[in-house]
C-alpha cells in the first residue's frame, strides 16, 4: 500500500485527469504531484476542484491547476489544453477518468439518462483523445494516454447497460489508437478496476441497507477491495517511461473478481466443506 516508484520520477511531467477533482482521480492525482508532477484537474464544479487543488498542494507542495470542464463541449476541453500549457509548457500524459453510471434495469430509464452516461464516458474520451492527440500530433510531441474503463467492458452486465456500452467504446478506442497513433510516439492503454470504494460513490449507486447486501468484497477471490494507492500505483507506472514498451493494453486490477464471476461453477465455494465431505462419499471410491 506504498507508493512504488522513487521521489522524482515525474519531475518535469504534465498530467491533465479529468474527473480529478474526486475519488480515484484526486488519488491518482496525488501520487503524480508526489512524485513531482504537475497536475491539471477537471470536472465541471469549480468550487470542488478548487478545494482539492488547495488540499493537494498543501499535502505534497506540488503545482494543481484546477480548470472547470465538461467533457461533453469540445471547446471546454480545448480551453483546458490552452489554460495548462499556458501554465507548464507542456502536456505529456491524459487520463481520461470522467464517469457517470445508474444502476437501473435498462427499460427504466429514460432515453435522456442513456445519454447522460454515453455523453460523458463514452463522448467525453474521445473528445479529450481527440483534442489533446491533435495537438501532440502538430507539436510533434510524445504523449501518453491512460483510460480509465471497468472489466465489464469486455463482457457486458446487465443493469449498467449504459456504462458497458460506454466503457467498451473506450476500450475499442484505446486499441485502434494503440495502432494507429503510436507513428506519432502516442500511447495508449487503459486500466480496468474493480472495486475501490470512494466517499459516496457505492452509497449513491447502491443506497440504504442494499451497500452492505451486495457488498462488493464477498465477490472477490482475495476477499477484499482495492487500496487507492494500489491503482495509483498502477497508474503511474503506465503513464511513466518504465511502460514505454506496453501499448494498447488493459490491465485489470480486481482481485480476481471478473474471472470468479466469470466462471459457471465459481459460486460453488459457497458449499460448506461438510456437504463437499457428503459429495464425495456419494461419487463412491476411486473416483
Amino acid at each position: 500500500m506504498e507508493g512504488m516508484f522513487k521521489p522524482g520520477a515525474f519531475k518535469g511531467k504534465t498530467i491533465v485527469i479529468t474527473g480529478g477533482g474526486t475519488g480515484l482521480g484526486k488519488s491518482m492525482g496525488k501520487y503524480l504531484l508526489e512524485l513531482g508532477a504537475n497536475l491539471v484537474i477537471t470536472s465541471r464544479k469549480q468550487e470542488v476542484l478548487e478545494k482539492t487543488a488547495a488540499e493537494l498542494q498543501l499535502q505534497t507542495g506540488g503545482q494543481v491547476l484546477a480548470v472547470a470542464c465538461d467533457v461533453r463541449k469540445y471547446e471546454e476541453i480545448e480551453k483546458v489544453l490552452r489554460e495548462t500549457e499556458s501554465r507548464f509548457g507542456q502536456i505529456h500524459g491524459v487520463v481520461n477518468n470522467a464517469a457517470g453510471n445508474f444502476i437501473s434495469p435498462t427499460e427504466r430509464l429514460s432515453h435522456r439518462a442513456f445519454d447522460i452516461v454515453v455523453d460523458i464516458v463514452l463522448k467525453g474520451t474521445y473528445y479529450m483523445t481527440l483534442a489533446a492527440g491533435k495537438h501532440w500530433i502538430a507539436k510533434k510531441q510524445p504523449g501518453t494516454f491512460l483510460n480509465i474503463v471497468t472489466t465489464y467492458a469486455w463482457t457486458g452486465s446487465g443493469y449498467v447497460v449504459p456504462s458497458a456500452c460506454s466503457k467498451a467504446g473506450v476500450l475499442a478506442l484505446t486499441r485502434s489508437l494503440a495502432v494507429e497513433w503510436a507513428k506519432y510516439k502516442i500511447r495508449s492503454n487503459a486500466i480496468a478496476p474493480g472495486p475501490f470504494p470512494t466517499d459516496g460513490a457505492w452509497s449513491r449507486l447502491l443506497p440504504g441497507d442494499l451497500v452492505k447486501k451486495f457488498d462488493p468484497a464477498a465477490r472477490i477471490p482475495l476477499k477484499r477491495v482495492g487500496d487507492h494507492q494500489e491503482l495509483a500505483n498502477l497508474a503511474a507506472y503506465l503513464l511513466s517511461d518504465y511502460s514505454a514498451y506496453i501499448n494498447g493494453e488493459v490491465v485489470t486490477i480486481d482481485g480476481g473478481e471478473w474471472l470468479r464471476n466469470g466462471g459457471e461453477f465459481s459460486h460453488l465455494e459457497e458449499i460448506p466443506s461438510e456437504m463437499w465431505d457428503v459429495l464425495e462419499k456419494t461419487r463412491g471410491k476411486g473416483a
